[in-house]
């Protein structure tokens, strides 16, 4: 099961009621931040999570409202004990703003921090990977995926009636045909494949041609919805997506759950309404708030 909590859903200027962006995946042992907005670490307080289990940092981009909670949260690890190595990842440029961090902030303590500049598939396990796809923003700027690898899983009911046992098992689980007591078992009439999950991240860029081949195929689309439709041409301005350029990337990359999010405050009245559209497009859209958790 893969879990993404929403720490923070506002956009540049937060509200009452919407902390600066911030999102938390995890998945099995891995706990990923995707930014670290303003107050993200006295979110993860209300959020009852631990911030010690934090595992690796994706930054979007260096504007202020993506990453002004690092220093407070790289703090905060020190005075608890942190003993993991963090992995920070950003585009082009994260290498020298968290070393004018280092600089500019008096750390008590320190931990292990490894900090890369990527593109593409950039990490990679058994179970999962993660790709960064540069955005258009006006600074560099890098989308998001985390991909869940297709399993091979036993048949167990099957399984059963052929008193198969023993470390042989790891054959099938590779889809490898085995042999068992004189008698041959083909992999593909006793295991089934389990297919991965996808999420996406796509944060503060403007509408461009890689966006809906790199999201392709998403279970969950999480993407800035700055804008109305009414604002379109200030979003291209401001190179920010509206709710419905939102949505339609959702439905032309076969996206099966859009969630919209980095929401203007001059929409804190009509929230409804920045809904409305999306669902207008794509219907199963839904507005992130504060805290909010989705399973994957």
């Amino acid at each position: 099961m893969i879990k993404v909590v929403f720490l923070g859903t506002s956009d540049a200027v937060p509200s009452a009621e919407r902390n600066h962006t911030s999102i938390l995946l995890n998945y099995k042992n891995e706990n990923i931040l995707v930014d670290c907005g303003e107050g993200t670490q006295r979110q993860f307080r209300k959020a009852e999570l631990n911030p010690c289990k934090l595992t690796r940092i994706l930054i979007t981009h260096w504007h202020g409202d993506h990453i002004l909670g690092i220093p407070g949260l790289l703090q905060t690890l020190s005075f608890s004990g942190y003993e993991k190595t963090l992995f920070i990842y950003g585009p082009k440029g994260t290498k020298e703003f968290m070393n004018q961090i280092f600089k500019t902030f008096i750390f008590q303590g320190r931990f292990k921090i490894q900090v890369e500049e990527v593109e593409n598939k950039f990490f990679e396990n058994e179970d999962f990977y993660i790709e960064a796809k540069k955005m258009s923003h006006g600074v560099p700027c890098n989308a998001y995926t985390f991909v869940e690898k297709t399993k091979i899983k036993i048949d167990k009911k099957k399984l059963k009636k052929t008193k198969i046992n023993g470390p042989i098992l790891q054959k099938l689980k590779q889809g490898k045909d085995i042999v068992y007591d004189g008698k041959k078992y083909l992999a593909k009439n006793l295991t089934y494949k389990e297919e991965g999950k996808k999420i996406s991240f796509v944060f503060d860029t403007s509408f461009n041609k890689d966006i809906i081949p790199f999201v392709k195929n998403s279970d969950l689309l999480v993407c800035e919805s700055t804008f109305g439709e009414e604002l379109e041409e200030k979003a291209g301005e401001y190179k920010h997506l509206t709710a419905k350029q939102s949505a339609e990337i959702a439905k032309k990359s076969n996206s099966k759950k859009l969630v919209l999010t980095h929401i203007s405050q001059r929409y804190n009245k009509s929230q409804a309404n920045i809904l409305k559209t999306a669902k207008n497009n794509f219907k199963n859209s839904v507005l992130a708030k504060d805290l909010d958790i989705f399973e994957i």
